[in-house]
């Protein structure tokens, strides 16, 4: 027997995020998990929620005059998106254009009144106040121009806030406002528009258990399923581990982002992605059912056939040769639960015991090793059961 993927765990997380986030532009991640669940090494979280995407964004304050961008349309970084209206932007841009173009008429008066006051000072003619004064001005003059130079640079920074481009290079998603609207930025910048870089590239960002993140590394091989197409299975890779940890109802996880190609374009915002994260891996190794480990033979249950059993064996198998069920002491690999690998102790095609099927009066009850054979107090009896 051949086991392959040994080792494996499983994560569930709420939505498939794209693309590369744009320096010096944001990530909007919004949403919670819970419902979390631990079982045999498989762990899921639900109702996760997160989005790496570029965002068309004013930090401003006016009215959204034109939407040039429709969803679904592509576009091209810095392509016009969106303008809002400039009529005040334009008047505050003239006001300051005309505070500097008096500010320039007052320096180029106070220049030539302080090279006067210069010239009769050094004759004589004036008191050294008046001289002193006349500099003052002059420097103020100055100081008023290189003001209204940045006041006129400010408004026509401002007056550039109200053409909104694309920050990249992509695929509209979502716009949040209508032509019309009044659009606002106070502690927040409002969003315009949701951009998608590269849907052929998609990301997955799983939550996983503080009990299980030290095995997972960068370059991990990853496998996962969407609800949407159950019958499809995609492959990823682990891209990146991040540090910072997250608590939800006292459950520490930490966030794996999974990459994962996307060329036929069926994964989409949105969809909850059931993950296998592989942080083990063996291929064409030897392996048995985990519970042919468990089982051990008894003498009500061999009949006839006599036990032949090993001292001080860790784990074993049982195997049948002729009349007598023997035990093989194996050293053992990696297992998901399902199977264990076998590094030494029986060969490749040997048949293992993993349980026996006991006949008593026309029923048959497996004895796998799996279950005890006690039955619940609380559970239905066999009419009949309990005479003698």
């Amino acid at each position: 027997m051949v086991c392959s993927g040994l080792g494996g765990h499983c994560s569930s997380c709420r939505i498939l995020f794209f693309g590369q986030q744009e320096e010096g532009r944001s990530a909007v991640c919004y949403g919670k998990g819970n419902d979390c669940q631990y079982r045999e090494q498989h762990y899921r979280h639900r109702n996760h929620r997160a989005c790496d995407l570029g965002h068309g964004r004013y930090p401003g304050v006016g009215h959204r005059e034109q939407a040039l961008r429709r969803l679904q349309q592509r576009g091209e970084e810095g392509q016009v998106i969106a303008e809002l209206d400039k009529t005040n932007l334009t008047s505050e841009l003239n006001t300051a254009k005309a505070n500097l173009a008096s500010a320039q008429s007052s320096l180029s008066y106070n220049q030539s009144n302080f090279s006067r006051y210069a010239t009769l000072y050094k004759q004589g003619l004036i008191a050294r106040s008046d001289y002193d004064q006349a500099r003052l001005s002059y420097q103020q003059a100055k100081e008023q121009v290189a003001s209204a130079r940045e006041s006129v640079q400010k408004a026509q920074t401002n007056l550039g806030y109200a053409t909104i481009t694309s920050p990249i290079d992509g695929v509209v998603l979502s716009k949040s406002v209508e032509e019309g609207q009044t659009v606002a930025a106070s502690f927040s910048t409002p969003e315009l528009f949701t951009i998608a870089r590269d849907l052929t590239n998609m990301q997955v960002v799983a939550n996983v258990d503080e009990a299980d993140i030290g095995d997972v590394k960068t370059g991990e091989r990853v496998s996962f399923t969407v609800d949407a197409y159950p019958d499809d299975t995609f492959s990823g890779t682990v891209k990146q581990v991040r540090q910072e940890a997250t608590t939800t109802n006292n459950v520490v996880t930490y966030e794996v982002v999974i990459s994962a190609p996307n060329a036929d374009l069926k994964l989409k915002p949105g969809l909850t992605a059931n993950v296998t994260i592989y942080t083990q891996e063996s291929k064409g190794v030897l392996s048995v059912p985990s519970k042919a480990l468990r089982y051990t033979p008894e003498k009500e249950t061999v009949g006839s056939k006599t036990i032949k059993d090993v001292a001080h064996a860790k784990n074993k198998v049982w195997t049948v040769e002729g009349n007598t069920v023997v035990a093989h002491s194996v050293n053992t690999g990696i297992t998901d639960g399902t199977h264990t690998q076998i590094l030494s102790g029986i060969k490749q095609g040997e048949q293992v015991i993993t349980g026996v099927s006991v006949k008593t009066d026309n029923t048959a009850q497996d004895d796998s090793g799996s279950d005890s054979g006690e039955a619940s107090p609380f559970a239905p009896h066999r009419p009949g059961a309990n005479k003698k």
